[in-house]
């Protein structure tokens, strides 16, 4: 219990993917204009996350060393396809507006990285679980970073998610206020504006209230090296 407790801690907050790790930064930047966008595209990663985690677990004392790596990326490229299809089978829309990023998920470090610092050598239950908070954190950044962008730039909060997520989820669209905001906020220069005042605002939080990490959770949640972005 206690493994898995810091396993989703560091996940979601002590070793978030975009906010201490600075991965995946392509998606966070291109796909954060709104705060529906990044939500889609975290959830997509997410799913491919959890799988291709318990794959790799599962298959790691039958995939060898030599191999490993293109292993890695068929199981990866089959899972994304997957959701690719999916997406654009039940969400089109959504899928639309995401376009060329769900293929390029194939090539996330982050998703790579956990499967070869992390479900190579977990069992598959952890993996998963890996998968999940490591899927919960990047789907927080982004949305977050959607959000303020949103907020600042339109004026509004999730809008068009009951076109791009279904109607279910009418409820969440709001206008905040009358108007439009700052363009800049939804262009590409407000994206790397509130990407650094979010890690600023992490690191201030971190910093006033510090969160002893225990030996296993380090050894467990080795940062990725970064081999695509």
């Amino acid at each position: 219990m206690s493994q898995a407790k810091d396993v989703l801690a560091d996940g979601v907050w002590r070793n978030n993917v975009v906010f201490n790790q600075m991965l995946s930064l392509c998606p966070t930047l291109a796909i954060t204009s709104a705060a529906v966008q990044g939500l889609g595209m975290g959830l997509a990663t997410m799913a491919v996350l959890i799988a291709s985690n318990a794959f790799v677990a599962l298959l790691r004392n039958v995939i060898t060393n030599e191999v490993r790596i293109p292993a890695y990326v068929l199981i990866i490229a089959t899972l994304v396809t997957l959701v690719d299809l999916t997406m654009n089978a039940w969400l089109h829309q959504l899928h639309q507006v995401l376009g060329l990023f769900i293929p390029l998920i194939v090539g996330n470090c982050l998703v790579l990285g956990r499967a070869e610092s992390f479900a190579s050598k977990n069992t598959v239950v952890m993996s998963a679980l890996d998968g999940l908070a490591m899927g919960a954190g990047l789907t927080l950044a982004l949305t977050t970073m959607g959000a303020v962008r949103e907020v600042l730039g339109s004026g509004t909060l999730f809008a068009g998610a009951s076109t791009l997520l279904g109607p279910a989820l009418a409820g969440l669209e709001m206008r905040l206020y009358p108007g439009d905001g700052a363009l800049v906020m939804i262009l590409p220069a407000g994206g790397f504006v509130v990407l650094g005042l979010l890690i600023s605002a992490k690191r201030a939080l971190d910093a006033r209230k510090p969160a002893p990490r225990t030996q296993t959770a380090t050894t467990l949640s080795n940062t990725p090296v970064a081999t695509a972005s």
